[in-house]
């Protein structure tokens, strides 16, 4: 959704790396770039004047001139800036203290509140609430039918006395509604009301009637965030006619420019309380500003990323993971099919690798990856036997055929497979074991590559050639001094000293026998 004004923001970015100081025409030429960036992503002009001129105050500002890194002080800005004019705070929803705490939902036609209405009741369900659908949306051919095919597959009962298509009175089910949830027991009901072609006037007086008529807790207004400058028309429109409390962003998953969300808050004053990001069911959080504005400017989402990892990944499960990995071997090609099938439960891969900061760079990378990788992988794995999963060093060549053949993929897919298994086992184990990552130096006194030996031990510095194998001098007397000082660390030694002594290299070099005129390398 923000990929345009994340890579100009971006590029602006860059232009303000190695400055020591800001000078004034550093300060508008970075401002002229995010005005330009803000105005190509449809965000509303006022909105952009606004952010523009806070920007350039604050950078003017004492704090910002002498700055050891202005760069990372202007992104410091402009993502506080983001974040108030997204809302500053995430905006919850309000229960009823008494009674079902009644949410109404209204928009334009095609905006996707049907939808949405089955997303934030499986959402609730997830918050311990009982909520109930209403199909109050009469107009439309089969919405009534729609919504009660979403409510069944979340789990959800819906309230449905009307057929639709035309017929039935929406303030009277709505009405009707209420009653049916404090008989039944919901402690929560969602209106899905119906929508707009544009403004008109006649279903606007409509919703306002609903509205009357329930007292609902909650007027949530659902747009488009595909549609532009004109959302904003359409919420200025809908506060002034029938008025809601909080405003959520569908399609954000999509390619349109965004502007919608970053100008929505700051022309009508009401915040952004929800967002949906795809079309499963699943696909629907909280509207945290803070995040968000670091989604823009490529700082990751780490915090989404958890949150949706706790609910998707068993725990028990992944413990005995991680006590696996911390036996040599432990880990085996069904354990690491376990985590996979979990790792999916957070949704496509791309959606996950941007989450993490700094993957803006890589956003054609992240496009093109094929999300069916990940069953063909899959596929390999259970046409392996029980017996070769627990241990891969067994399958060798007419095994990995039959392997090929059962999953229907290449003997070079499982050759490939096994060795990335292998490969990514060894680097996990070393790290569950406090070893740092493979090919990095060790830190003295921690265990790792080049550390882990006893404090205070002396160490000898080995040069490192290709392939991280030992270079060896080419002078055979330096070369026989190093050869007996890799034989001295061995707990058995050809010169006698089990108990780690002192070797005395130069008298080692002479029992070798060397000719005369290569004693002058000895000194």
């Amino acid at each position: 959704m923000f990929a345009t004004l994340s890579d100009r923001l971006a590029d602006t970015f860059k232009n303000l790396r190695g400055k020591g100081r800001l000078s004034e025409a550093d300060i508008d030429a970075t401002a002229r770039e995010i005005r330009i960036a803000l105005l190509e992503a449809d965000v509303a002009l006022p909105v952009v004047k606004e952010f523009v001129g806070a920007v350039k105050e604050r950078a003017r500002s004492e704090e910002v001139s002498g700055a050891l890194n202005p760069a990372q002080q202007i992104i410091k800005i402009v993502h506080e800036e983001l974040v108030t004019i997204l809302g500053g705070e995430t905006r919850r929803l309000r229960y009823a203290k008494s009674g079902p705490t009644v949410i109404m939902l209204a928009g334009l036609q095609g905006a996707g509140k049907t939808t949405l209405a089955a997303k934030l009741a499986l959402w609730l369900k997830g918050q311990d609430k009982t909520p109930m659908l209403v199909a109050a949306d009469l107009q439309r051919p089969n919405a009534v039918q729609q919504l009660q095919v979403n409510g069944e597959r979340v789990g959800v009962p819906v309230f449905a006395p009307e057929p639709g298509n035309g017929t039935g009175d929406p303030v009277d089910v709505a009405r009707a509604s209420i009653e049916e949830a404090r008989r039944k027991l919901h402690d929560v009901v969602i209106i899905d009301t119906a929508g707009r072609l544009g403004v008109d006037q006649a279903l606007m007086q409509q919703a306002a009637d609903i509205r009357d008529a329930v007292q609902p807790d909650e007027v949530l207004f659902v747009v488009d965030a595909m549609i532009g400058q004109d959302a904003v028309t359409t919420a200025q429109a809908f506060l002034d006619g029938v008025g809601f409390d909080g405003v959520v962003l569908t399609k954000l998953d999509g390619d349109a420019r965004g502007g919608a969300a970053l100008s929505i808050r700051s022309i009508t004053g009401k915040p952004v309380m929800f967002a949906a990001s795809g079309e499963k069911m699943t696909d629907f959080d909280l509207f945290h500003p803070d995040r968000m504005a670091s989604r823009i400017l490529d700082m990751g989402d780490m915090l989404t990323l958890i949150e949706q990892a706790e609910k998707a990944f068993d725990s028990e499960q992944s413990l005995k993971a991680a006590e696996k990995l911390a036996t040599k071997g432990g880990f085996t090609l069904e354990d690491f099919l376990q985590q996979m099938m979990q790792i999916r439960k957070l949704g496509s891969m791309t959606k996950i690798m941007g989450m993490l900061p700094g993957m803006g760079q890589f956003r054609d990378q992240l496009e093109n990856f094929d999300e069916r990788e990940i069953d063909r992988i899959q596929a390999i794995i259970q046409s392996m036997t029980p017996a070769e999963r627990d241990n891969p060093k067994i399958i060798d060549g007419s095994r990995r055929a039959r392997i090929a053949k059962g999953s229907g993929r290449q003997v070079s897919d499982v050759n490939q497979l096994v060795d990335r298994f292998f490969e990514a086992r060894k680097m996990m184990e070393q790290m569950a074991r406090g070893g740092g990552v493979p090919g990095m130096p060790g830190v003295p006194g921690m265990p790792g590559i080049g550390g882990g030996k006893r404090a205070g031990a002396r160490q000898q510095p080995q040069a490192k050639g290709k392939k991280g194998k030992k270079r060896v001098s080419g002078n055979p007397a330096k070369a026989a001094q190093q050869k007996a000082a890799e034989q001295a660390e061995k707990a058995a030694n050809p010169f006698g000293n089990p108990d780690g002594a002192e070797v005395d290299y130069e008298k080692a070099a002479e029992q070798l026998n060397l000719p005369k005129d290569f004693s002058q390398f000895l000194k």
